[in-house]
């Protein structure tokens, strides 16, 4: 592992009292930041708040208290999974029925519009973050001060100046981070599989890579409504533009739109981009040079920005080459969902329902049921697996997290390599609105001999009231 994530890991067993962990300071209510502190031992004479180390010792016998925040779609699907695993108490969403479709018949949960109150709370060990992207990192960079630990949805940011950020208060603070990138673990280890045989050298060396991740959808032009009163509209936006009320911008469609997202190009691009390093030994860098071949967005664009606001925004149709150390090639495209790995020995194709192509076959058949055929061959494919694994037994994403907790452990998708994934995403987004290559200093961070996208566009403009970092 890199140095960042090894600090981590040291971080994590570390017995430090709370008051010696810093993290960036938290925007909040001069009331919030006063209970913080004094959750914090500021002016006791012992802090109510445990070492890590004691924390975890308490966490291999006893159930886990946990809460969920942003439960629509994929954020009650995460909440539902750790509630299942621990005793759930709270709920938070700005989507008051969201919250209580939640909560159910459980009165033990109580249901919160702000976050920070919920956070707020000394008896929750866990959280999960399910809210949409563009809330993703002041909510975990909350989570982190108020000394939990944190199951959160991909992508986690929004720019690339946020991923810097987290990863400084994740190191700092200990605690543990498991980013919602599960296909390191599920789809019946398919991805794992095609990792280790990459990885393998089973392929030869590589030489390209083609990841097809599709385009987003059109929509528009949609009307300006009226705020439902159970949606705290304001909230939503959080650091985003005030903009009029568009029901098309909230809940699964927030991803169309580059004011929350980043379309498919990160959406999905969080996810195959990171199997793509992983698998090439390169999860610890980030392509070096991008270059947009085509592009096409819903709406005009002008000086990178959407000239209508009432229609989606994110490309629906692109093709981006991004090269690598080695002369390694990546195509992200908006075509077939998957990835293409060709070597100077084979090609194997892997997507969520199904691992294609030499020398996969050569192992299983080309049936796609996965019936051996070469059983020696089988056994070295798991014990890659269970190496990617740091030779623990490969379990499923949310069981991968709670062992992480309870052992103080880099859980399998940290927060470290998932920014260095997430930085190419978010430089392919740049380069197509802009419509210009851009070549990245891994070192510095930063964009080479481009003052305008290092100044502009690896950070946004945060809304008054929302500001972080």
């Amino acid at each position: 592992m890199g140095p960042p994530a090894a600090r981590y890991v040291a971080a994590c067993r570390r017995p430090l009292p709370r008051t010696e962990r810093a993290v960036p300071q938290r925007r909040s209510r001069r009331d919030f930041l006063k209970r913080s502190a004094v959750a914090a031992g500021v002016g006791l004479s012992v802090p109510y708040f445990h070492t890590l180390t004691s924390r975890a010792e308490e966490a291999k016998n006893d159930r886990f208290t946990v809460a969920a925040i942003g439960v629509g779609g994929r954020g009650r699907g995460i909440g539902n999974q750790l509630r299942q695993r621990g005793d759930c108490v709270a709920v938070c969403d700005v989507d008051r029925h969201h919250a209580e479709r939640f909560r159910g018949e459980d009165s033990n949960i109580q249901i919160y519009e702000d976050h920070r109150e919920l956070l707020d709370r000394q008896d929750i060990d866990l959280v999960t973050i399910g809210t949409p992207d563009h809330w993703h990192a002041p909510i975990l960079l909350d989570a982190l001060q108020a000394g939990k630990d944190v199951y959160c949805e991909k992508p986690l940011t929004l720019t690339i100046d946020e991923g810097k950020l987290l990863c400084r208060a994740v190191e700092q603070s200990g605690r543990i981070v498991q980013v919602g990138t599960q296909q390191r673990t599920e789809f019946e280890q398919r991805f794992l599989q095609a990792v280790a045989l990459v990885r393998s050298g089973r392929l030869g060396k590589i030489k390209k890579l083609t990841v097809g991740i599709g385009g987003s959808p059109l929509g528009g032009p949609f009307e300006v409504k009226t705020p439902p009163d159970y949606f705290n509209w304001d909230r939503w936006l959080g650091q985003t533009p005030a903009v009029d009320y568009i029901a098309e911008r909230t809940h699964s469609h927030f991803r169309w739109w580059y004011e929350y997202s980043g379309g498919k190009v990160t959406d999905w691009g969080a996810h195959h981009v990171d199997i793509a390093q992983w698998a090439l030994g390169l999860e610890n860098t980030t392509a070096h040079t991008i270059e947009p071949l085509s592009v096409t967005h819903p709406v005009e664009f002008r000086d990178g920005f959407p000239t209508e606001s009432n229609r989606f925004n994110a490309a629906n149709a692109f093709k981006i080459r991004c090269l690598y150390p080695g002369d390694i090639e990546m195509i992200l495209q908006d075509e077939e969902n998957g990835i293409l790995f060709e070597g100077e020995k084979g090609r194997i194709f892997v997507n969520r329902g199904r691992v294609s192509g030499k020398p996969f076959e050569e192992i299983f058949g080309n049936d796609e049921k996965q019936i051996p055929r070469d059983e020696e061959k089988v056994a070295e494919l798991e014990e890659q697996v269970h190496t990617l694994f740091g030779g623990r037994e490969p379990k499923g994403h949310m069981d991968n997290f709670l062992d992480a907790v309870k052992d103080r452990e880099l859980p399998i998708s940290d927060v470290f390599t998932h920014h260095r994934a997430l930085t190419t995403c978010h430089l392919a987004n740049i380069a197509i609105r802009l419509g210009r290559t851009l070549r990245w200093d891994g070192d510095t961070e930063s964009v080479v001999e481009d003052d305008q996208v290092n100044e502009l566009w690896l950070k946004r403009p945060q809304r008054e009231g929302y500001q972080f970092g």
